[in-house]
């Protein structure tokens, strides 16, 4: 599969010429690099969550491989839908699916199907990989799309992807693609984003299920946040770290009616 960029020019530039400074201006580079096991990221067009996805991109060490998870918002295809092979495709250039990596989770994980549908119009995914192709441009990606609401299913997956890392022998990262709450004032969405943004950072994956559907939480991404907290915890994680929180209204001035982003690390 030869996966085309379906919102380029609409959530990020669409030609190179343009989006080589735009990320050389959001990609802060830290005074140290961070070797993580996972990051939560957001995947808004650029201009209201670049710069907190590039906060995080900018602090950590990016392997040659890394797993995206991302959520399905169209309900089209797998629950668990991966691409195993070909490339996606984006203003920078191509990027390379590791096969190995893939065809390893599909054997860990019986859920996983492969399904190109689910990932042709997906936007959570695919605004994250400019990101990483900007930090390390022979990065390789395992892309997952997820539609599925329960957390037995979480533990699964993230079981799964662990011991797929594990018997793969090398280095991964595990990017979850997430905003935060939608279209509530900045004050709600701080209220509520601090009652989940404080389950991730107790490394509770269930918990942040649990008090996002409890809460009325629109965090899209909860579902790929939960899988990476779970295969993180798997591979030995110990702590979570907040790099950046912020929202829409920091950027029109209006903060009636926001959508909120965070970025964190997982390690």
């Amino acid at each position: 599969m030869i996966r085309q960029p379906a919102v380029a020019g609409q959530f990020y530039p669409g030609e190179r010429a343009k989006l080589v400074p735009d990320l050389e201006n959001l990609v802060v580079r830290g005074i140290r690099c961070d070797k993580v096991a996972g990051i939560i990221s957001p995947h808004a067009g650029y201009m209201y969550s670049g710069a907190v996805a590039g906060h995080v991109y900018g602090r950590i060490e990016i392997p040659p491989t890394v797993i995206i998870l991302g959520p399905n918002h169209h309900g089209i295809g797998a629950g668990v839908a991966l691409c195993s092979q070909g490339e996606w495709v984006t203003p920078l250039g191509s990027t390379l699916i590791n096969t190995s990596l893939a065809r390893l989770i599909e054997t860990h994980v019986p859920q996983v199907k492969e399904d190109r549908l689910a990932h042709q119009f997906e936007h959570s995914l695919e605004v994250q990989l400019p990101f990483l192709q900007f930090v390390r441009p022979d990065v390789t990606i395992v892309p997952l799309c997820l539609g599925f609401g329960d957390f037995a299913s979480c533990r699964s997956l993230g079981q799964g992807i662990a011991r797929a890392i594990r018997e793969y022998g090398e280095e991964a990262l595990i990017v979850a693609s997430s905003d935060m709450t939608h279209y509530e004032s900045a004050a709600s969405a701080r209220q509520k984003d601090d009652l989940a943004l404080r389950e991730v950072l107790a490394l509770n994956p269930e918990g942040l299920v649990d008090i996002c559907r409890g809460h009325d939480i629109t965090m899209c991404g909860v579902i790929p946040a939960a899988v990476m907290l779970v295969a993180a915890l798997e591979m030995g994680a110990t702590k979570a770290e907040l790099v950046r929180y912020a929202t829409s209204g920091d950027i029109t001035g209006d903060s009636s009616r926001v959508v909120a982003y965070a970025a964190l690390t997982v390690s």
